[in-house]
Formats: C-alpha cells, sequence, structure tokens
C-alpha cells in the first residue's frame, strides 16, 4: 500500500520534460515573462474601451476586429511553421508584439487618447499572435518526447496560469492607481526579456524537402485534419464550448451589476486559480490513456460552471464558479494538447498548428461579440448563463456525432503509434 507521501507525490507536476529538454525549459522561462506582461494589457485595453464609451457592444467588438486577422494569419502562420525555421518566427513576431504595445503606451500618454487605434492595434496583435503560435506549438511536438507530452502540456498551462494570476491582480490595481500607461509599459517591458530569452533557443530548420507557403499546403493540413474524427472533435468541442461560454469581456459589466467593481481583477484571475489547482496536481494526467474523454468531459465543466457564474448573485459564489470553469477549461486543454502533439505528423505539424490556433482562439474572439452583444440584449447575466447552458448541450451533441474522440486511447491509435515511431526514428 502506497505511503501518505508516495500519494501526494503522484499528483505534483510530471517534470520530466523540463529534465530532459533545455529548449522546453528555456521556452517555459519565456512563456512565464510574455504571459505575465500581456495579461497587463488584457485587462487595461478593454477596460480602457469602456471607460471610453461605456458600451458593452464596444468592448465586445474587439473580437469582430480580431477575428479576420487571427483567420488568415493563424493559417498562413501554420504554412510558414512548416516551410522556415521556427525560432526565427518566434523571434520577429515577439518584437513586433512589443512594438505594438509602445504604440498603446504612446496612446495612453496622449492628453486625449484616441480610440480607434486601439481596434487596430487589437488587430495586430491577433495577426501576429495568428503567426506565432504555430510556430510556438509545432515547436513543443519536436523537442518533447513523445511519452512526455502530457506532462509538457501540464507545465506550459501552469506557466501560463501563473502569469495570468498575478498579471490580471496587478492589472487591475495599477490600472486602478496608475493609470493604463503604466500597464502598458509592463507589457514592453516583458516583450523585451522575451526576445533576449528566444534568442538563446537552438534552430529549428524545416525538413529539407518542405514546400514554401502556399494555399495547396494550407488545404493539404485541412483535409488531414477533416479526415480525423478525433482531431476534428477537439477542435469542434473547443470552438462550441468558447463561442457559448466565453464572458470574459463583459465582466466589468458584470463587475457593475453585482456592485463589486473591486473584484473585476479577480474575475479575470478566478478561471486560472482553477487551472493553476488542477496543474499543481496534474502528476496523473501522465498515466491517462483516454484523453478524448479530458476534451469533452473538460469542456462541459466548463459550460456548467459558467452558467452558474451568470445565475448566482453573490460575488464570492461568482468568484467560486469562475475557478471551476477554469479548472474544466485545463483538463480539456490537456487531452487536446496531449491528442495533437502525439498523433500529428512532424511534416504536417505547423498547418495543424495554424488549425489549432483558429479552434482555441477563433472561438473567444466570437464569444466576446456574442457575450456582448446579448449582454446589451438580455442583460449581463443572462448572458452568461445562457451561454454555459448552451455550451453543454453543444458537447453533448458533438460527442454523439463524433464517437471516436470519447474511445481515443493512446497506445493503441494508428496516428499516436504512427507519430511515436517517427519521432524516435528522428532521435
Amino acid at each position: 500500500m502506497a505511503s501518505p507521501l508516495a500519494k501526494i507525490s503522484a499528483l505534483l507536476p510530471d517534470l520530466a520534460p523540463w529534465r530532459s529538454s533545455p529548449d522546453f525549459r528555456l521556452l517555459w522561462v519565456q512563456g512565464l515573462v510574455t504571459y505575465f506582461s500581456s495579461a497587463m494589457a488584457m485587462i487595461a485595453l478593454p477596460l480602457q474601451i469602456k471607460e471610453m464609451t461605456g458600451s458593452p457592444l464596444a468592448v465586445g467588438a474587439m473580437g469582430a476586429v480580431e477575428l479576420v486577422p487571427l483567420v488568415v494569419f493563424g493559417l498562413y502562420g501554420g504554412a510558414l511553421a512548416d516551410a522556415v525555421d521556427r525560432r526565427k518566427v518566434i523571434l520577429a513576431t515577439e518584437a513586433g508584439l512589443g512594438v505594438i504595445a509602445l504604440i498603446l503606451l504612446v496612446n495612453a500618454l496622449l492628453p486625449e487618447p484616441l480610440l480607434w487605434p486601439l481596434y487596430v492595434v487589437a488587430a495586430g496583435v491577433s495577426a501576429l499572435a495568428g503567426l506565432q503560435r504555430p510556430a510556438l506549438d509545432s515547436l513543443l511536438a519536436r523537442i518533447v518526447p513523445h511519452e512526455q507530452q502530457t506532462a509538457a502540456a501540464a507545465l506550459n498551462s501552469l506557466r501560463w496560469q501563473i502569469g495570468s494570476i498575478a498579471g490580471p491582480a496587478l492589472a487591475g490595481l495599477v490600472v486602478a492607481y496608475a493609470g493604463h500607461a503604466p500597464a502598458y509599459g509592463v507589457t514592453i517591458a516583458g516583450f523585451a526579456a522575451s526576445v533576449l530569452l528566444c534568442l538563446r533557443l537552438s534552430p529549428a530548420p524545416p525538413a529539407h524537402d518542405a514546400e514554401k507557403p502556399s494555399l495547396r499546403g494550407i488545404a493539404e493540413g485541412a483535409r488531414y485534419a477533416w479526415s480525423r474524427p478525433v482531431l476534428l472533435g477537439t477542435y469542434a468541442i473547443d470552438l462550441a464550448a468558447m463561442f457559448f461560454a466565453f464572458p470574459n469581456t463583459i465582466f466589468p459589466f458584470l463587475a457593475d451589476e453585482l456592485d463589486a467593481d473591486w473584484s473585476l481583477g479577480l474575475m479575470y484571475a478566478a478561471g486560472s486559480v482553477g487551472s493553476l489547482a488542477i496543474g499543481l496536481t496534474s502528476g496523473w494526467t501522465s498515466k491517462v490513456r483516454r484523453h478524448g474523454l479530458l476534451v469533452a468531459g473538460g469542456a462541459a465543466g466548463w459550460g456548467l460552471a459558467i452558467a452558474a457564474a451568470g445565475w448566482f448573485g453573490n460575488i464570492w459564489l461568482v468568484l467560486l464558479c469562475l475557478a471551476f470553469a477554469g479548472a474544466g477549461d485545463m483538463l480539456s486543454g490537456l487531452g487536446r494538447a496531449t491528442i495533437w502533439n502525439q498523433t500529428i505528423p512532424e511534416e504536417l505539424r505547423g498547418r495543424l498548428a495554424g488549425i489549432e490556433v483558429l479552434s482555441y482562439s477563433v472561438g473567444p474572439q466570437l464569444g466576446q461579440v456574442r457575450a456582448g452583444a446579448m449582454a446589451g440584449w438580455t442583460g449581463t447575466r443572462a448572458a452568461v448563463w445562457t451561454g454555459g447552458v448552451a455550451c453543454v448541450a453543444s458537447v453533448g451533441l458533438l460527442c454523439l456525432a463524433l464517437p471516436k474522440l470519447l474511445t481515443y486511447d493512446s497506445e493503441t491509435d494508428e496516428d499516436s503509434l504512427r507519430r511515436k515511431a517517427q519521432q524516435e526514428a528522428a532521435r
């Protein structure tokens, strides 16, 4: 019988990727810096639009202006990641994001800040993120061994949660007491540090026979994804969950309605607290084989918790529900990342990572628009709880339509075994 200490140790995060890959360690630290500094701007930007317009629709419109650049550059970024050195893509986009943060700072320092540059910046950030994420995500599948992919996903999520908890909580205080400009200044400093860290990454050149980015190459990746029901299920469930149950953009109005303006930073951070709790006890996930169950169960739990957050009128219960939502999202994300990195061939990894960017980014952008429009029509709390209910219903329907997702087993799935053999041959 295992001792209590052994049981506790089994729950702790699996550090195997950290020990086995120097590049993973560099990316982990770089990501922590970037997430922390980006969270400052993530809070300051919608809050600045709210203060300038007083309109939930104007805040939600951020999602609309970000959508097209994300789709176009996300797909192109996936093809680019398969065709050029992924390290160079990451470096160039990190530097570009730092320049965009500088524009936000300059605008905030004007005697009367302008509204339109905020939307232009939102579109620019979306474009650069679309270019960068496929390179980052596809690099992980190369530098971490096949059997450590779930552990790597858990460690990456843990890193993100640390940054997104500290960032929003501090940003709320910084914006409230010092204004938007200092928050944007922290963002600039974070991207500068990130570039210095990325310079130390090993080169990640493409395969010798890699084709130049093209529509034909993008279409090839899309055909592969469409032909794999398991992959298709991960994309569809994530899109549905984020579209129906991503109310973050109307948190400033929810805080007003609950007479708890002081809680805005905590609202943004609460989901990350729940995710962090899962990340800190994620050791057991390295032994999971049925990752499709994690995807569906986590997404359904996310929807239920968001529905409860919209229903309750007590701020502390709302924060608790948002924390539970974050835990569900974390579990679903671990399942998705593992399936992607364990099944997709290396020669298609960048292009499929571009599709993944759309699945977990387009949903939130559309979700912002949906939440803002619904809040203006039905009220803020109704917009939140109805979205949560719709999320749960859509997850159930998608599981019925794509049953292979629920039966996925990493030790018997043909694509998983093929990818494992491919990675071992490349060592």
